[in-house]
């Protein structure tokens, strides 16, 4: 696994924003390893610093039948062999407490579902392992209240914090950003993401299958780098028509590199 720190990614020496991006879930090793080299590959290329994610289980869906993973260890091990392959941290989620240590040894960077993010056993077991804990705002809590979730993490010793914007509910069936929480959570003294993918879900349909709006990525990337994102979260597949979780609302791999060119002529237009 990698030693890395926040500042590495916050302030790095190209001036760009950070990246977390990958599938949605670890569906085998090979797309595993052929998404992280296509991404390691641009992110080398433009000097944005990089952390692999992938999901080793989906636990929150919509259907009891719909895919939650190949297994925790199996994919785990999946994590563990991106980051070791391609020097690269990783990132991956967690639900209860009690999987905190396990996913922590195998990856960079523990994350925590917005759907659980005032969960404070679960805060609390990610902090004391002692990695870098990104946690998800909640779809229904403001940007001011997730002070308390950092708080809970810095008061169980550990100052290794990322949020994630990840949009607000607005209504049964939709999602929308308020760009202004995003200030306002870096004034927390953290570094902030928005979460590009994840905000364009159009959750609760009926037919049991998360909907998505894929062709307001680029907007909404736009948006956030203009007003001073320190970093991006964007799920991306080769075919995302059938990938396992999430196809929806990921970006096509392929136009990931022309998104990025877009975005850091706007960061440093900014900066």
């Amino acid at each position: 696994m990698i030693n890395f720190e926040l500042d590495k990614l916050k302030y790095s020496t190209s001036g760009n924003f950070f990246l977390m991006a990958g599938p949605c879930a670890i569906e085998g090793e090979e797309i595993a390893l052929r998404i992280a080299e296509k991404l390691v590959t641009i992110t080398d290329k433009l000097e944005i610093p990089f952390i692999f994610k992938g999901s080793y289980r989906k636990a929150n869906r919509s259907k009891g039948d719909s895919f939650t993973g190949i297994g925790d260890e199996k994919a785990l091990k999946i994590l563990e062999k991106v980051g070791q392959t391609f020097g690269v941290p990783t990132v991956t989620d967690i639900h209860e407490s009690d999987e905190a240590a396990m996913a922590a040894a195998y990856v960079d960077v523990l994350q925590i579902p917005a759907f659980l993010c005032r969960q404070t056993d679960l805060l609390i077991a990610a902090a004391k392992t002692g990695k870098v804990v990104n946690v998800k705002k909640g779809q229904f809590l403001s940007a001011g209240s997730m002070k308390f979730a950092v708080e809970k993490i810095h008061d169980s010793g550990n100052n290794r914090v990322i949020l994630t914007d990840r949009g607000n509910t607005f209504g049964y069936q939709d999602l929308i950003v308020d760009y202004r929480g995003l200030p306002e959570m870096q004034g927390f003294g953290v570094p902030v993401v928005m979460d590009v993918t994840h905000s364009l879900q159009q959750p609760n349909q009926s037919s049991g299958v998360t909907g998505g709006k894929p062709q307001l990525i680029e907007t909404i990337a736009k948006a956030a780098i203009a007003v001073g994102a320190d970093g991006l979260f964007i799920e991306t597949h080769p075919d995302p028509a059938n990938a396992k979780s999430d196809g929806a609302n990921m970006l096509q791999i392929d136009l990931l590199e022309d998104l990025m060119v877009k975005l850091i002529r706007i960061r440093h237009a900014v900066l």
